[in-house]
């Protein structure tokens, strides 16, 4: 292999001169590989053998490595995966935005290679996922019904990676596991089978805050007999839970933000702390999933802003305002825009607990929300701060923002690809001035980068 491309993969050049993209590969590593998906001028492999390692390989340190598709880097030295991630964001702005680029500042690697997420959410299934190898040792045999508690396998709804142990989050998330494992199995309690829409356990999510507080919502089917045993079979064998909370899901998908969360023990919240701002986290908030690396990445963003205390500042995309909050100290003002009205609900008891009677929030769509009139209303921004999911920002918000043409704007992305898309828009009347990429993710591909845009 040659060199790495997106999302991951390396690429190699075949006889014939198509690109050859390859997960689970590095770039050194000489393979054999069985051609999956071929296109005219490029084609997908699948690693059938490992001729040669590259010198830059290691040892994985996970048992699930290359099976639950987490952490698909382990096998490359961190240092290197943050010349790859720097390289990668150069890339894309180049490849996809056209753009004149500043020299990038050096990537902000996470203090923590391990252990770092403060959520994680596990699925209860009927079926564990079996490997090719399994799978071809076992020919036409049937393999018996055998129910797992984990991650889901990549590109797989409905079979899902029994995890024993993980390395993505801090105690007592292996406890957890170990004890909801034990007890279901020992009473026989039906995990949910996803396309015969039956059973009763369906998933357990855990946020393990750097205060030290625990937060467990266990989601299942329907409520019954079962529920309240299991809940205090939880309580008396997973030390440090500070909110244990049950949410009943009858629907065909797994998503709970429109279902009632009930608490059972405890505060119906915990609190995240960043520097001297403390935040609530319920149960369906959005926040940093990195919560060592979101202090890192919160200081680029109010260094790159650059408040001196008199500005009007808008956070676009604003989740629970933690961004805007975190700058809100040089600010005259800060405005936010969330889609989740109860994101929106926690950033307003954010901004209250901090004491900041300078900050607002609304709810709806920022591309509907964000019209001349409504910067009229409130104040014409000094600068913008935009967070967008992965998809980038609307059509219709970047006019806009090209209307409104506030001196500066700090893009904040999860996604150098859609970024790239989105500054070229912005090219004729932005310039980009600064770029922070920051590591939030160890061992993925995944990659936040930050730029600064300034008026020409």
């Amino acid at each position: 292999m040659e060199a790495y491309a997106a999302e991951g993969k390396s690429v190699a050049h075949l006889d014939d001169g198509k690109v050859l993209f390859v997960e689970n590969t590095i770039p050194g590593d000489i393979i054999n590989a069985t051609i999956i998906k071929a296109k005219k001028s490029w084609a997908e492999g699948r690693i059938t053998s490992l001729v040669t390692p590259s010198p830059l390989r290691m040892e994985p340190f996970c048992e699930h490595f290359g099976i639950c598709g987490g952490c698909k880097w382990q096998m490359l030295p961190y240092p290197q995966q943050l010349i790859y991630k720097q390289q990668q964001v150069a890339d894309q702005l180049l490849r996809i935005g056209h753009l004149e680029l500043p020299e990038m500042d050096p990537i902000i690697g996470s203090p923590r290679e391990r252990f770092y997420r403060n959520k994680l959410e596990f699925t209860f299934a009927t079926q564990r996922y079996r490997t090719y190898e399994e799978l071809a040792a076992a020919g036409d045999a049937k393999f018996p019904v055998e129910p797992a508690l984990g991650f889901h396998a990549p590109g797989l709804f409905d079979k899902v990676v029994e995890i024993r142990h993980c390395h993505l989050q801090d105690e007592p998330t292996n406890t957890l596991l170990r004890v909801l494992r034990a007890y279901t199995e020992e009473r026989q309690l039906p995990y949910y089978d996803t396309r015969a829409q039956s059973g009763w356990l369906r998933n357990v999510i855990i946020r393990v805050a750097s205060t030290g507080q625990v937060l467990i919502n266990l989601v299942v089917h329907h409520d019954n007999e079962e529920l309240r045993p299991l809940l205090d079979n939880v309580l008396a064998n997973v030390p440090g839970i500070s909110s244990l909370n049950y949410t009943i899901n009858p629907k065909m998908n797994d998503t709970i933000y429109d279902l009632d969360v009930h608490c059972y023990s405890g505060k119906e919240f915990i609190e995240e702390q960043l520097e001297d701002f403390c935040f609530k986290i319920s149960p369906k908030s959005f926040f940093q999933t990195n919560t060592y690396q979101a202090e890192a990445l919160y200081r680029v963003v109010r260094s790159f802003v650059g408040l001196s205390g008199s500005e009007t500042l808008y956070d676009l995309y604003c989740g629970t305002g933690s961004i805007g909050i975190f700058c809100s100290k040089g600010a005259a003002k800060v405005i936010g825009i969330e889609a989740v009205p109860d994101a929106v609900a926690d950033a307003h008891e954010n901004a209250a607990m901090n004491g900041l009677e300078h900050c607002q929030f609304f709810a709806g769509d920022v591309s509907d929300v964000c019209t001349a009139a409504f910067f009229e209303e409130h104040g014409k921004p000094d600068i913008i701060i935009t967070d967008p999911p992965r998809a980038g920002m609307h059509t219709k918000l970047v006019e806009q923002l090209l209307l409104m043409k506030a001196p500066k704007i700090v893009y904040v992305s999860c996604n150098p690809a859609t970024q790239a898309r989105d500054l070229q828009l912005l090219n004729e009347t932005y310039k980009i001035t600064r770029l922070q990429p920051v590591d939030m993710f160890p061992h993925t591909h995944h990659i936040e980068n930050v730029a600064l845009l300034e008026l020409r």
